[in-house]
């Protein structure tokens, strides 16, 4: 039972550096984005809808913002800090929408590293395939605790 396993934790607090980086990239298909809509029950007609879409100043589907806030998300729970981490908060913003099999790669960097309050500030950046900005923001995560 994967619950019985204990997994390697993530970096602590300590171990962390500010300046210190990942880059994913993430092609969005349609599996990706029908598994999204089925669970969360979003019926949204610019998420899936082509006639729909083709007739606003979009043109076409666009990817749900909160797909891209769950790539940055389990790559905090991934990579930066990793396994154990808890996200007190996230601010995002996206300035352009990402559109349906699309690429965007998306960077986080530590930013800055706060030891009386044990959490890092994670810069967040995500770049479509024409090179625009389509998601930006921070994340405040707390490191995961090493039990002793």
């Amino acid at each position: 039972m994967l619950l019985d396993k204990k997994r390697k934790l993530g970096k602590q607090l300590e171990e962390l550096s500010v300046g210190e980086s990942i880059q994913l990239t993430e092609k969005i298909e349609d599996k990706d984005l029908l598994l999204y809509l089925g669970l969360t029950n979003d019926n949204n007609p610019l998420y899936i809808q082509h006639d729909y879409a083709a007739q606003t100043t979009y043109e076409k589907p666009v990817v749900p913002p909160i797909m891209l806030t769950g790539i940055v998300t389990s790559a905090i729970s991934k990579y930066l800090p990793g396994a154990g981490s808890y996200i007190r908060e996230q601010k995002f913003q996206f300035p352009k929408p990402l559109y349906h099999y699309e690429t965007v790669q998306i960077q986080l960097v530590v930013e800055e590293i706060n030891l009386s309050k044990r959490e890092i500030m994670v810069k967040v950046e995500g770049i479509n395939s024409n090179e625009e900005i389509v998601l930006e923001g921070t994340v405040t995560a707390i490191p995961p605790i090493h039990p002793k």
